[in-house]
């Protein structure tokens, strides 16, 4: 057995066409030098690829470092399907500034910058009333971390206008689908036009021989799919604001693979995939966010002009600051009103605030959901995800639901397994024995 890395200065379309002579050649694999050689290459690379045959350029992964990025078309385009990683900046731990932020086009700019000035204003103000309130409730060695854990909860005022820096990692095919999808975008459209702008000139500088698959992308035919939430709440009978339905009911074997860190229950592929369910959830665009993180378990986004309403997500610690925080949120409402008027739904929804509440419904089987269920139920997770993720195994519980015992925080499940340390955090520890507690006794303010 011979096994060598393949080195990082070869072109995507000889990695494509060298594995995809090696399934045919007999003798020897083809190698990236032997297909950049070959007089057929581009001929057998467009044949391949206009038949649909694409794992060959699946090889060749882009990464994109990306800055001045809106938070949402990220949301919308880059982490809206499995196929991508991202290490973008954190709003929860990163202080913002008031200078990163996107304009729509055609927009009147002093209005604009006004509304992000101001909406930056209520961050910060919000940031230093809360900051005492938090520490209060926090634990002794917990008390220093409350200003970090206050830019948390006030990053719910801040508008999704509020731009990104980020590590964008995807494949060649992922990229000619983002130039193919961006034609019908819903929202953040002339953003998305100047992404691809670029996309396609990065790729071009890496390998000339992707323009004919770049022009086969730009042309061919793409919608936005129609999905109707209201026909599918009234047919699930959907009302909470999570409500989990369509269960397939397959207990399995909870084991060290799902406690370990490398967490290899993801290579040794168990029976908790035959049991899965959906969700209809309500949540801030914020916690979708971070619930698009998990790749494997994909959901359903409706266009937001087809959703909207004057609908917002406002934690439980705000309550001794909610004429601010309500204030702040009318305020944005009423400018992203004003402005869809003049500038369309698409651009002016630049001024939804994070705190903007959206709609959409999830899939996930139980393999996934057990690890979605560690991140999530982690008294370290953002507190509006983990609510969510508690609901649902909440629901599953009532549902009768036998893996639903399954479905705990971490530290809980490495208990279970005898696996040390307990918690898995180190200096980031909560501060709460959460593995001694029972399931309907976990209970978060911040």
């Amino acid at each position: 057995m011979i096994v060598k890395a393949l080195e990082s200065n070869y072109k995507p379309t000889d990695i494509a066409v060298g594995s995809a002579r090696s399934c045919y050649f007999g003798k020897h694999i083809v190698t990236p030098q032997d297909a950049a050689k070959w007089d057929k290459k581009n001929d057998l690379l467009n044949s391949i690829f206009k038949a649909g045959h694409h794992t060959t350029l699946m090889h060749y992964n882009f990464t994109f470092l990306i800055e001045g990025m809106s938070r949402l078309l990220i949301w919308r385009l880059l982490h809206s399907h499995p196929f991508y990683n991202s290490e973008q900046v954190s709003q929860r731990y990163a202080k913002m500034k008031i200078e990163n932020f996107t304009y729509p086009k055609n927009c009147d700019m002093d209005k604009w910058k006004k509304f992000y000035e101001n909406m930056f204003f209520y961050y910060e103000k919000l940031i230093n009333e809360l900051t005492p309130k938090i520490e209060e409730v926090l634990p002794r060695f917990k008390k220093k971390e409350a200003k970090k854990r206050a830019q948390e909860f006030a990053r719910y005022l801040l508008p999704v206008g509020m731009n990104a820096h980020l590590y964008h990692t995807i494949n060649v095919i992922t990229a000619l689908r983002y130039i193919n999808a961006v034609k019908v975008i819903p929202e953040a459209k002339a953003e998305a036009e100047e992404f691809i702008f670029q996309l396609k000139r990065e790729m071009l500088k890496i390998d000339e021989n992707l323009a004919p698959l770049i022009e086969f992308a730009e042309n061919e035919e793409v919608v936005f799919p129609h999905i109707d939430i209201e026909k599918i709440k009234k047919q699930k009978n959907v009302t909470e604001k999570v409500e989990v339905f369509d269960i397939v009911d397959y207990d399995f074997e909870l084991n060290a693979n799902y406690a370990g860190v490398l967490r290899a229950s993801n290579i040794y592929l168990d029976e908790a995939i035959l049991g899965g369910f959906n969700s209809y959830i309500k949540l801030s665009l914020s916690a979708d966010a971070q619930n698009q993180r998990h790749r494997r378990s994909p959901a359903v986004r409706p266009e937001l002009k087809s959703i909207y309403k004057r609908d917002f997500y406002m934690p439980e610690i705000c309550e001794s600051v909610k004429s601010l925080y309500i204030q702040a949120v009318e305020y944005s409402y009423d400018f992203f009103e004003n402005q869809k008027k003049t500038l369309g739904f698409s651009e002016a929804a630049y001024a939804l605030l994070n705190a903007h509440n959206i709609e959409i419904i999830e899939h996930n089987d139980f393999q996934e959901f057990a690890h979605k269920a560690q991140m999530r139920l982690c008294y370290n997770a953002q507190e509006e995800i983990f609510d969510i993720v508690y609901a649902q195994v909440e629901g599953l519980k009532k549902a009768g639901v036998k893996a639903a015992e399954k479905f705990m925080p971490p530290c809980a499940l490495r208990y279970k397994e005898g696996i040390k340390p307990v918690c898995p955090e180190g200096d980031r520890f909560c501060g709460v024995k959460v593995w001694k507690m029972d399931f309907d006794e976990y209970k978060r303010l911040i």
